[in-house]
């Protein structure tokens, strides 16, 4: 408990949730983290009634890439999550992500030990599985399958890596497994970028996967491109506002001529 607090207690980073304090009441030790008001992105992506515009999801995908790469690249030493999953994804009241549960982290320096398996059914290196030996790749590879829940809305549970293996050899690709929240209500180009990094993270082989630096520039490309749509459409936006003002500036003008 106390090496969890100690290593809980030096990692600060927005995209993850804060240690507020501890307590230890009759025997009970009890972590206290910051609330998180919209709960679990695995809740968001599969309650009843949940909808998470695409926007929301490519947002999402950035937060998490930023907070995984702090725990890779930031901190000191590096510190590998070992259970990354869309339930300990927590997001804020702006709808901002950030990687929880540290209870399986360790430092890099303390990894590659046959502890025995750690992790969540569906999420877990399939190299660690054979080798007990858990690396930074390992993350790497249950990122890959968060990123693909975010764009098909199907859980690891469900047969998500069967869907995404038969999409991958049919002509239709990502588009056939999208979210049908997100027919018509995506850029389905970015959709398509961001399936080619998840793919991948998923690599067999953890060499051949991307650092989480590389994947972070990656999402950072297509985060500008989302930008970028979104500032056009407002100036669309804007412009066609103007032209109906002018429309009414003139037909005001008219019906004033016309009653002279």
């Amino acid at each position: 408990m106390l090496l969890q607090v100690l290593l809980l207690g030096r990692l600060h980073h927005r995209n993850l949730v804060n240690l507020v304090g501890y307590c230890v009441d009759k025997g009970q030790r009890i972590l206290v983290y910051q609330f998180m008001s919209n709960g679990s992105l695995e809740n968001l992506l599969y309650g009843e009634g949940k909808n998470l515009s695409w926007d929301e999801r490519l947002q999402i995908a950035f937060d998490i890439s930023h907070g995984i790469e702090y725990l890779h690249e930031g901190a000191v030493p590096p510190v590998i999550h070992r259970d990354l999953k869309s339930a300990n994804i927590l997001l804020d009241n702006s709808m901002r992500a950030k990687v929880s549960d540290f209870g399986l982290s360790k430092e890099e320096v303390f990894d590659g030990k046959n502890s025995g398996l750690k992790g969540t059914y569906g999420y877990i290196d399939p190299a660690y599985i054979s080798t007990s030996k858990f690396t930074m790749k390992s993350d790497i590879y249950s990122f890959g399958i968060i990123i693909f829940e975010l764009i098909t809305a199907i859980h690891p549970h469900q047969n998500l890596l069967e869907y995404v293996s038969l999409a991958a050899m049919d002509h239709d690709g990502i588009d056939g497994i999208l979210d049908k929240q997100l027919v018509e209500n995506c850029n389905i180009e970015e959709v398509r970028q961001l399936a080619i990094i998840a793919h991948r993270c998923l690599h067999k082989s953890p060499k051949k996967r991307p650092s989480i630096g590389e994947v972070s520039q990656v999402m950072s490309r297509i985060n500008r491109r989302q930008q970028h749509r979104s500032i056009e459409n407002l100036s669309g936006g804007l412009s066609q506002l103007e032209d109906q003002h002018d429309e009414l500036s003139r037909t005001a003008s008219m019906n004033h001529k016309q009653n002279e």
